[in-house]
């Protein structure tokens, strides 16, 4: 399964809607990948943490890149990755190699 690094996305709030064939076993059927627009990743995992979210899996690199998979209070899985900022801020130089 790619995650949300993997996918391309703008600094504008969007939605994408991704069919999964795993199933799950509670009412949650919506999985919401956030990411930040004002703040960095880090940041925002922190004000995740603070309000009472649950980190489930932390899939951060030691390059930078990589995201966290959260449980709210209520048991709702959502994910934050890095800001466009971020990304961009690792991104190659067109022309220029890896």
């Amino acid at each position: 399964m790619a995650g949300p690094e993997s996918r391309r996305r703008s600094s504008r709030p969007g939605l994408l809607f991704l069919r999964v064939s795993d199933g799950k076993s509670a009412k949650n059927r919506i999985q919401c990948d956030l990411w930040p627009t004002s703040t960095t990743r880090d940041e925002q995992i922190e004000r995740a943490t603070g309000l009472g979210a649950t980190v489930l899996d932390d899939r951060r690199r030691s390059d930078g890149t990589g995201w966290v998979v959260f449980a709210g209070p209520e048991g709702n899985e959502f994910c934050i990755g890095r800001s466009a900022a971020e990304r961009a801020a690792t991104r190659p130089a067109v022309g220029k190699p890896q």
